[in-house]
């Protein structure tokens, strides 16, 4: 170590640079390829998107149907056999 810790930080940014020329090295300059990098990412994005499933609709009668249900269900759940059914009275 020399004097005010100098060399330890020369050692580090000749090392930063080195790593960056590594990586640089592998990089190609050519522009005549199809495609870059950019357009790869978002074909990428655009095949890895999220949809959504398709919930079919039903009518309000139908909702309050199982509603009702639901709620007998809990209602008659004697021997608790669901207890982290989210409820709690």
């Amino acid at each position: 170590m020399t004097t005010g810790g100098r060399s330890d930080a020369f050692d580090d940014d000749e090392l930063i640079k080195a790593e960056f020329e590594s990586m640089v090295e592998g990089l190609s300059l050519d522009e005549s390829a199809p495609t870059t990098y950019l357009d790869e990412l978002d074909r990428f994005e655009d095949q890895n998107r999220f949809t959504p499933p398709h919930i079919a609709k039903r009518g309000i009668r139908e909702q309050i149907q199982d509603a009702r249900k639901s709620f007998n269900r809990w209602r008659n759940n004697r021997q608790s056999e669901n207890p982290e059914d989210g409820s709690a009275l």
